[in-house]
């Protein structure tokens, strides 16, 4: 979409200095590649150095931010928040496929399902007995939608995702092309030498505003719920075991992996590869920082690095010791050598 500078910038919350207020902006860019016709931001001060030669039209920029000799076409949209900005600019400029709202004679719906008004339903859409599809929700081609399933309002679901029988999804919730959402848990009991299945008859509540990454899985729980909170975001690649409450905000990124039973409070962050032990709390606004291995309770608001996990700046330290451990053992070897020879 091309919008004018000017209509843009009030929109992103932007005074304009310099350049041309009624120039057309018809794209984004970061600042090194950007070009006429497009904006850009400057959030990070290593970047300032790119400024002088960048082609953009405009960028996006913080008031206390030093900048010398701004190229004589670029406009400055001072902002107190650029990064803020610049994604209202980039939701303006590239505003999300719109759907019809019609239900597709290739989709196969049971009979007693209630599909609400408003609703997109893709070719090969397979929408389960007893299910309650809200207002405004878009399910896409080969999605598969279980039996007495409830999608709330204004929900995306990308193609080939599956959600399993029984499962409560809420209002804006958006789960990627691939996820499978209320799988059986992966517990078993072994006796006799073979593994007998323990039968997992919960569901899986997920709450408003969350999303879910591409190929995630989330099982549901043994007999209770397995709950994904408000707001929480969910990358690709992750794997979310049975019986396991994560709370509100919550940031868990690629290929991480938390085991059955676990509590995630509010606000904390999981970083990419981190693996979580069962029966394991995290506490509010904590961050396991990437490729730890969490075995305990972690404390809140308290970072944590390594496997097993500890405190960050004890981590650090440990590693840097182990730096010096070679040179420590030559200094060894050579006390040796010279004890050796002190003692014939």
């Amino acid at each position: 979409m091309t919008l004018i500078l000017e209509e843009l910038a009030r929109q992103c919350d932007a005074e304009i200095v310099g350049g041309d207020k009624h120039c057309s902006i018809t794209s984004a860019a970061d600042i090194k590649s950007a070009a006429a016709g497009q904006i850009t931001i400057l959030n990070d001060p290593k970047y300032a150095q790119y400024l002088s030669n960048s082609r953009a039209s405009a960028c996006l920029i913080k008031p206390e931010t030093r900048y010398e000799n701004p190229p004589e076409q670029m406009a400055l949209l001072i902002c107190k928040d650029p990064e803020i900005s610049f994604i209202k600019a980039i939701h303006l400029l590239y505003p999300s496929l719109e759907f019809p709202k019609q239900i597709s004679e290739r989709a196969c719906i049971a009979d007693s399902a209630m599909i609400a008004h408003n609703v997109y339903i893709a070719p090969f859409v397979s929408v389960g007995e007893g299910c309650l599809i809200g207002e405004g929700c878009e399910i896409l081609n080969g999605a598969y939608i279980g039996n007495d399933v409830i999608l709330g309002v204004n929900c995306r679901i990308h193609p080939n995702a599956v959600i399993y029988d029984h499962s409560r999804i809420g209002n804006n919730v958006v789960i990627h092309a691939g996820a499978v959402i209320g799988a059986d848990g992966f517990g078993y009991k072994q006796r006799n030498e073979q593994q007998i299945k323990v039968p997992h008859v919960g569901n899986i509540i997920i709450e408003d505003d969350v999303e879910i990454g591409a190929n995630t899985c989330i099982d549901r729980g043994t007999l209770g719920s397995t709950v994904i909170g408000s707001g929480s975001k969910i990358d690709n690649l992750v794997q979310i075991g049975h019986n396991n409450t994560i709370g509100n905000n919550v940031i868990i990124c690629g290929q991480t992996g938390i085991s059955g039973s676990c509590t995630i409070e509010d606000n904390a962050i999981l970083a990419g590869s981190a693996g979580i032990a069962d029966h394991v709390k995290i506490g509010h606004h904590a961050v396991v920082m990437a490729r730890s291995g969490v075995s305990n309770d972690i404390a809140p608001a308290t970072q944590v690095f390594g496997s097993p996990a500890k405190d960050r700046k004890v981590a650090w330290k440990e590693l840097a010791a182990l730096t010096k451990l070679p040179g420590l053992l030559k200094k060894i070897k050579d006390i040796e050598i010279r004890l050796g020879k002190l003692e014939q």
